[in-house]
């Protein structure tokens, strides 16, 4: 599992409509509920899952079917996306999820991806194997949609050319990680993540695998050889690790394409006036000229900007305990996507941002405006560290699986507390080659650093001295000495 079918349609999928697309499995198949309600499945009778449907997810934001599913999908108005994914251990199973689409698609006004399922509207019958579905404790029963499942790892084989930060795949990332196994995405070399992925994956116990038909396994982000050691993926043993040749760029590059990278920390007082977002928004209106297009706490990205409604669905889910994980994403004609977490500490609201924008060969990366949005963050947004970095990748913010160049870094700013934290004098000391600018007001300046250019390697020389310089101090934990990879 999962091959993916999706419908795009114009109306809602009622309950009605739902229950006719549904019966495409004809009357032997058990209709159940799972993911605290939001996935219906389909099953034999002997329990094994043959198809799931996400619940619908009403996009109200332009270019984000086109985004993870390529121009075929594109829409010029608002849709519902349902996703329908098929089990890959049943041989019928894309046939029937391919006609609970097609169905949706012929009820509802719409259209279905892969365009080629549209007309499918036929019942498939699908027979019990004989053989129980695994045991698995309840809350799950995501892992019911592994192609492999052992004690120590889950193995998923999904087939989609973009693999994206679904609510699928944050609850598989979550299910894993509780149940003390490791994750591993095995993927076609054509597959691509979006940032939003990538970041879920660097975080958690999961690996990115390519198979490759000539190579064989490989990491998707490194590049490393990899094999199946009878219950998870590693290196081969008993010789050095060794990056496969189909991990090498295309000779016919992207030419001219790079992305700018920023990584933000602020620090808010805690009260019931705070409203988030502010970073992020000025960050984008003041790199692109507009402010985001949308957000959501998973892809696609539905729901039209709003710093109110993510500070209502922070705060609740602050009340529970719990920080607040978040999507955004540009209009379509400029590729800009940036995460964003928000957790409270004993320092107060914090806000971490990455926020990543595409420039093709024709679009510089403004530099020139970082020392304005520094001055602006710091002045408006309690502003604690910035990082800034360009690359030499894809303007579409895609991770292919092959090499790219690492971000190479451009500026590092000390909000004005970071600054009395740590010590203005200390914080010049830790950069003497490196021109630092003091912003905003003498007394509680904000520190600017200008490390270069985009192509000057030894920066990350200048930005790992500085830190080790300073240790970090405590209200300067960001991001800081991260290569990009």
């Amino acid at each position: 599992m999962p091959r993916s079918t999706f419908a795009l349609t114009a109306r809602m999928p009622d309950p009605v409509s739902l229950l006719a697309a549904l019966h495409a499995g004809g009357p032997d198949l058990r209709v159940d509920r799972a993911g605290q309600g939001a996935v219906v499945r389909l099953c034999t009778e002997d329990g094994r899952q043959v198809v799931a449907v996400e619940a619908p997810r009403y996009l109200q934001v332009p270019g984000e079917a086109a985004r993870l599913l390529g121009p075929a999908a594109a829409t010029e108005s608002p849709v519902w996306w349902t996703e329908v994914r098929a089990a890959s251990a049943v041989p019928e199973a894309p046939r029937l999820a391919a006609s609970v689409a097609g169905r949706l698609a012929t009820l509802l006004d719409g259209t279905t991806w892969p365009r080629e399922t549209a007309a499918h509207t036929d019942v498939v019958t699908v027979e019990a194997s004989g053989e129980p579905a695994p045991a698995l404790a309840a809350g799950d029963d995501v892992l019911t949609e592994a192609d492999m499942l052992t004690d120590r790892a889950a193995v998923v084989l999904p087939d989609i050319p973009v693999l994206a930060a679904t609510t699928w795949l944050t609850e598989l990332l979550r299910t894993t990680a509780r149940t003390g196994r490791h994750l591993y995405l095995v993927t076609p070399p054509t597959t691509r993540l979006t940032l939003p992925a990538r970041t879920l994956l660097d975080r958690a116990p999961a690996r990115w695998v390519v198979r490759d038909p000539e190579t064989g396994y490989y990491d998707g982000l490194t590049g490393l050889e990899l094999v199946w050691h009878g219950d998870h993926f590693a290196p081969p043993v008993g010789r050095n690790p060794t990056v496969v040749d189909a991990y090498r760029p295309p000779p016919t590059g992207r030419s001219g394409e790079r992305q700018f990278l920023l990584s933000a920390r602020t620090i808010h007082p805690a009260d019931e006036q705070l409203l988030l977002g502010g970073t992020l928004e000025c960050a984008w209106q003041t790199l692109t000229g507009e402010p985001p297009a949308g957000w959501s706490t998973a892809e696609p990205v539905n729901v039209p900007w709003s710093r109110r409604q993510l500070t209502d669905l922070a705060r609740s889910r602050a009340r529970r305990g719990s920080p607040t994980w978040l999507v955004a994403v540009g209009s379509p004609g400029r590729p800009a996507i940036a995460t964003q977490r928000v957790t409270h500490t004993r320092l107060g609201v914090e806000e971490h941002i990455t926020l990543a924008l595409g420039h093709t060969a024709d679009s510089p990366v403004p530099l020139d405006l970082l020392p304005h949005l520094a001055k602006d963050l710091a002045a408006r947004h309690h502003l604690a560290t910035m990082v800034t970095e360009v690359r030499a990748a894809r303007a579409d913010l895609m991770a292919p699986a092959h090499y790219e160049p690492p971000a190479l870094p451009v500026s590092l700013t000390f909000g004005p507390d970071t600054v009395a934290d740590t010590g203005l004098s200390r914080v010049e000391e830790a950069l003497p080659d490196t021109p630092v600018v003091r912003l905003g007001p003498t007394a509680r300046p904000t520190l600017h650093c200008t490390l270069g250019d985009g192509t000057d390697p030894a920066a990350w020389r200048r930005l790992r001295r500085a830190t080790a310089h300073l240790h970090v101090a405590p209200a300067a934990q960001a991001v800081l000495g991260r290569p990009g990879g």
